[in-house]
């Protein structure tokens, strides 16, 4: 497991939690409303750190907060289960394609941290909007593309497949 999974102490039922869709819909939102809350400090000063900081601790806690749903079939449900094969591919090689587009759209999705960072900073909505699209854009691809190596990967590895239900 990577040290992102790590810091975030994804156990095995920690993951199992997350592939509820209402952890996608509840987390889907958290980057655009950090950066309201960055924003917002125009108007409320210093305050601004406590959505900012209610906001972190909503991310760790959200893989946490949903009851493991009775069937994994959903796409986002596959997507986390890819997300999870992807991360375990030091452990369990995945197919070269997968790891390339895995490794590319995350690389990808940092592309919208400097106008993101830059549009906060000088209060410019162009670049906040601009960086947010390109933070979120790439990530709901590389989802997409982990819903496609779970479909791929989990039915050949006993495992994996027994995630899915």
């Amino acid at each position: 497991m990577n040290s992102l999974a790590r810091a975030f102490a994804m156990t095995d039922a920690v993951w199992e939690r997350h592939t509820n869709p209402w952890s996608f819909w509840t987390r889907l939102p958290i980057l655009p409303l950090i950066a309201l809350a960055i924003w917002s400090r125009g108007w409320i000063g210093v305050w601004c750190l406590i959505p900012v900081a209610g906001l972190l601790i909503w991310t760790w806690l959200n893989p946490r907060a949903f009851p493991a749903p009775t069937r994994t079939g959903s796409w986002y449900a596959r997507a986390v289960i890819g997300e999870r094969i992807w991360l375990e591919s030091k452990r369990v090689p995945i197919p070269q394609h997968h790891a390339a587009w895995a490794g590319g759209l995350s690389l990808a999705a940092l592309a919208g941290v400097p106008p993101l960072a830059w549009g906060l900073l000088e209060y410019d909505a162009f670049a906040v909007l601009l960086g947010l699209c390109l933070a979120i854009l790439p990530k709901l691809w590389f989802l997409d593309r982990m819903v496609w190596l779970t479909d791929d990967v989990a039915p050949r590895h006993p495992q994996y497949a027994a995630w899915l239900r």
